[in-house]
């Protein structure tokens, strides 16, 4: 397939072979440091001894300042079906002219790069294409001169048109697949946030629409769809994302991993490398050449990662996908460097070229499985401490029994004894002056005990809102609570007198297997048509009850936190509820404002 022609071989047009990347020998290339020299100087005789075979795999831009010039050969044969094309890769690159020989012998200058408008180019595609003319049986010469403010890599594939716009359809597949993924996981974590509103998952979106939009620079997709007319921008976008991505990275490691309270050392190192960060990004503002030491990039990934191994090694069961999930990240990157660094053992192709991508995929699944895990995890201590609630609320209960009846034991014993110093004062009047005094002593005591009685008991009715929430605190408690109590004694359809039933449309209600009647939990209640929170509700029937129907509207809007209107319609209603029972709740005790709620 190659030719040799003065020490450099010639690629040759093959349908058989329609895709070819320029390797080693195939590519001479010279290092114009002054960045001065025309293509007339270049292609003179005296510059044709600068040329030097290509010893790697493919030639790299090492000095942002020099223009790199590049020399390969192309063997044509007119007899081929197919239309060929120059293709050069890594979309960073800010000048790339193709100097392409005519029927005359004449050069022409085709200027390409990400230095130039999108729309200038003849082919849509994010990479730079050049067309070729197979039409005669030549072999030519052709030279590429590259300039970029940043490192990377002069990658010229030769490829015939059907097999490029094959490829380009895939690949264009797997870009939509792999930032849909990115958006697909960005959104699921913004639901996340505003259902929990734990501010990892926003940190996290953030996170991972940076990387994403890196990616996109890097891939030139950014430029052909967001900033076509911005070629400057173009140049130094990956700056700030990258930027962002550090920072983002950082912070949802912090709140992920309860850094700050598990390892406070921790803690204070990666606030100094946030700062650090940030001061390095100013910098890069003033000074754009600076973007390009992407290497720094290793410092917060490496520092995140090592946070996770250190908190799951504490015992934080969730930190195992999150370390996983960064170790392939890491890796990743590690790649990208090893790329940058132009090392001569590492297999270039599309796995290295993409490696950061299908890491960052990986990376974003585990890290997914992690934030599940978390979620579970707070669940499991969530029930726990409701259970542990429930438990003290109920000692709690079991002990203000206990003292009533204690309390109420010795209110009698203080009475008897009373009434038995009387019975002796009116026996033995001639102590009739002692006894007074001690008499005296006695009632004082007894109205101060009597007093501190009176005070428990009602401070043991007393319970604020907060607490009152830590029995009822949310719509499904009230409503389970409700079912309970209204079909405690079984169930029976209102309408037909079924006792059979099914889940209703709304929770907790039941629909009636006979006749289809569906009957909501608060139907038939004192909450029937209330249109306030039905913990409040309950709170405002308890407050209503335990004062005797006493407490004022205004007191009740103060309270709930809700409209005095509102309070005063609700707290009529409940007040001539309370009058209409007053017979039956004179024995109710404390728990006798739930009587109330039943029609």
């Amino acid at each position: 397939m190659f030719l040799n022609t003065r020490a450099q071989q010639a690629v040759e047009i093959n349908d058989r072979l329609p895709h070819h990347v320029f390797r080693y020998g195939q590519i001479e290339y010279f290092e114009d440091q002054s960045g001065l020299l025309s293509f007339d100087a270049v292609q003179s005789a005296a510059a044709a001894g600068k040329f030097r075979k290509n010893l790697i795999s493919t030639p790299r831009i090492t000095h942002p300042g020099s223009v790199y010039w590049y020399r390969i050969k192309i063997k044509f044969k007119p007899e081929s079906g197919e239309d060929w094309i120059l293709e050069f890769f890594d979309q960073t690159i800010d000048e790339i002219h193709l100097f392409a020989p005519d029927d005359s012998g004449k050069y022409r200058k085709n200027s390409f790069g990400a230095g130039y408008p999108f729309k200038q180019r003849f082919y849509q595609h994010k990479n730079f294409l050049y067309k070729l003319d197979n039409s005669r049986a030549v072999e030519q010469v052709f030279y590429v001169s590259v300039k970029s403010a940043q490192p990377g890599s002069t990658l010229i594939v030769l490829r015939h048109m059907r097999w490029f716009v094959q490829y380009s359809i895939q690949e264009y597949l797997l870009f939509g697949l792999f930032y849909g993924m990115i958006a697909v996981f960005a959104l699921y974590n913004l639901l996340m946030f505003f259902a929990i509103r734990r501010v990892q998952y926003l940190y996290y979106v953030l996170y991972n629409m940076s990387i994403g939009l890196y990616e996109m620079c890097i891939d030139g997709i950014a430029f052909q769809y967001l900033w076509p007319e911005y070629p400057n921008w173009n140049r130094y976008a990956y700056g700030p994302v990258l930027y962002l991505s550090s920072i983002f990275g950082l912070l949802f490691a912090i709140n992920f991993l309860y850094i700050r309270s598990k390892a406070p050392r921790l803690y204070r190192l990666i606030i100094v490398v946030i700062i650090l960060r940030t001061v390095f990004f100013l910098a890069c503002i003033y000074k754009p050449h600076l973007f390009t030491y992407k290497l720094i990039e290793v410092v917060p990934l490496g520092i995140a990662l090592g946070c996770g191994i250190y908190i799951w090694k504490q015992g934080y069961k969730p930190g195992r996908f999150f370390v996983i999930g960064y170790s392939f990240l890491f890796t990743g990157l590690l790649v990208k460097v090893l790329v940058l660094l132009n090392v001569s053992w590492l297999p270039y192709g599309p796995i290295t070229h993409y490696s950061l991508s299908f890491c960052f995929v990986i990376e974003m699944v585990l890290v997914s499985f992690a934030i599940g895990d978390n979620i579970r995890s707070l669940r499991k201590k969530k029930e726990r401490a409701q259970k542990r609630i429930i438990n003290q609320l109920q000692i709690n209960e079991a002990l203000k029994d206990k003292l009533n009846k204690e309390l109420s034991s010795l209110v009698d014993q203080r009475t008897k004894e009373v009434r038995d110093k009387a019975a002796i004062i009116e026996k033995q009047n001639e102590e009739i002056s002692l006894m007074n005094v001690m008499l005296e002593k006695d009632n004082q005591e007894l109205h101060k005990n009597i007093e501190q009685v009176t005070r428990a008991r009602v401070m043991s009715k007393e319970v604020d809102f907060i607490e009152f929430s830590k029995v009822y605190p949310d719509r499904e408690t009230c409503f389970n609570y409700l079912s309970d109590l209204k079909w405690a004694e079984g169930y029976s359809c209102r309408k037909c007198s079924n006792a059979h039933y099914l889940a209703g449309f709304l929770p907790f209600s039941r629909r009636c297997t006979k006749c289809g009647y569906d009957e909501s939990v608060i139907a038939h209640t004192i909450f029937q048509n209330s249109r306030i929170p039905i913990n409040k509700a309950f709170y405002m029937l308890f407050l209503v009850y335990s004062t005797k129907g006493k407490i004022s509207s205004y007191k009740l809007s103060q309270i709930l936190l809700i409209r005095q209107s509102t309070c005063w319609a609700y707290n009529s209603k409940m007040q001539k509820v309370l009058d209409d029972r007053k017979n039956e709740l004179k024995n109710a005790g404390e728990g006798g404002w739930n009587k109330l709620i039943l029609e």
